[in-house]
């Protein structure tokens, strides 16, 4: 079983997010499940054993794995050992002193969880699974903004779902960027998508923010999970997103790679 502290810290640049990718499905050796569970806290062990089904059972505990094990790569700290702090939201940031100024975001879907990490700003990761059965496309007419609903309304129809989650996970990744979750209104921000260009995003007048100040990343991590992350950064050179696929305390996959976005 590997430790994250074996290896020298790693660092960031204030360009680049690093995106740790794990596949929950496929961790089952007892061994890990187990050191998995002992390095959460006690709040996070009861929240794990209200899952009803083993599959978001082993879903919560690998990716908070993920989180631990990952932030240990970037100080010297037992992953057991982090704390963490919640806003009125929800989402949770390191707390402790003489640390160095990350960032994280963590998301899950069936078949992946994902944490993203940059350093001193606000980032926002998320994945989803795009085979999940339900309504996709019929929900933009109800929750997103008219630009967006127009732009895919204007596909042709057998676009249209992967075009929905080209807009659902880069607005998931903004309002989890902001710390604000569902309080912010989806129909209140827009996403431009155009060929060869990144995302870009505008404001209705209600929803106060400067679109200057964010870039956002897309990215196909597998045939049905696409990904995006937001960074709260004032345009200038291009975000990088490196991305890592790992199993957390048994070894990481190939070398680092930069996805198409």
């Amino acid at each position: 079983m590997s430790s994250p502290l074996s290896e020298p810290p790693l660092s960031l640049r204030p360009d680049e997010v690093h995106l740790w990718v794990v596949e929950p499905e496929r961790v089952s050796e007892p061994r890990l499940l187990a050191a998995y569970l002992a390095m959460i806290n006690a709040e996070e062990r009861e929240r794990h054993s209200r899952f009803r089904f083993d599959k978001h059972k082993l879903q919560f505990l690998v990716s908070h794995a993920l989180v631990r094990v990952t932030l240990s790569r970037y100080a010297p700290v037992q992953p057991q050992a982090w704390r963490f702090a919640v806003n009125g939201y929800g989402r949770p940031e390191i707390t402790g002193d003489g640390l160095p100024r990350l960032r994280f975001n963590l998301s899950h879907t069936d078949g992946m969880a994902v944490c993203a990490v940059a350093l001193d700003t606000d980032v926002g990761a998320d994945v989803e699974y795009s085979g999940r059965p339900g309504q996709t496309v019929e929900l933009a007419d109800s929750f997103f903004a008219r630009s967006e609903v127009h732009a895919l309304r204007a596909l042709p129809a057998e676009h249209q779902r992967e075009r929905f989650f080209d807009y659902w996970t880069l607005k998931e990744s903004y309002i989890k960027a902001r710390g604000a979750g569902l309080s912010l209104p989806l129909d209140q921000f827009a996403f431009h998508l155009e060929a060869g260009r990144p995302p870009r995003i505008s404001f209705d007048p209600r929803l106060v923010d400067d679109p200057e100040t964010w870039q956002f990343v897309q990215i196909r991590l597998g045939p049905e999970h696409p990904a995006a992350v937001a960074v709260r950064r004032t345009r200038g050179l291009p975000l990088t997103v490196r991305c890592q696929r790992t199993v957390p305390l048994a070894g990481d996959g190939p070398p680092w790679f930069v996805p198409a976005s």
